[in-house]
């Protein structure tokens, strides 16, 4: 399985983006695709997921009220719509599919796509 994020880009600060991630085939057996950021020096972050079936979603602390993540199944895609963005969002942003089973399934990541990069100028 092949996941292509995309829609990253230089914006300013209050800005809005929205990133897109296609997996390349129909994936049987999907628990959910998330989002996760990494800037340099810093740690992969957790950003949000949500589950392939049923409408559950996740966020990493505090983003919750700027992030929002979607999918769509029948193109098999997951979205993170990213507003009033910050100079410390500014990361490289993988998404990534699980397979894990259970209701932590979120936390645990078989596929990662390429990343796409973000700036948020001030």
């Amino acid at each position: 399985v092949q996941l292509q994020a995309s829609g990253g880009g230089l914006v300013q600060a209050g800005g809005s983006l929205r990133l897109s991630c296609a997996a390349s085939k129909t994936i049987r057996n999907l628990s959910g695709m998330g989002w996760f950021r990494q800037s340099p020096g810093k740690e992969r972050e957790f950003v949000a997921a949500a589950a392939w079936s049923g409408s559950s979603t996740y966020y990493g602390d505090s983003l919750k009220a700027r992030f929002t993540v979607s999918r769509d199944v029948a193109k098999n895609t997951v979205y993170l719509n990213m507003n009033s963005l910050r100079p410390e969002d500014t990361a490289v942003y993988f998404c990534a599919a699980s397979f894990s089973p259970g209701s932590s399934w979120y936390k645990s990541y078989d596929y990662w796509g390429q990343g796409t990069q973000v700036t948020v100028s001030s």
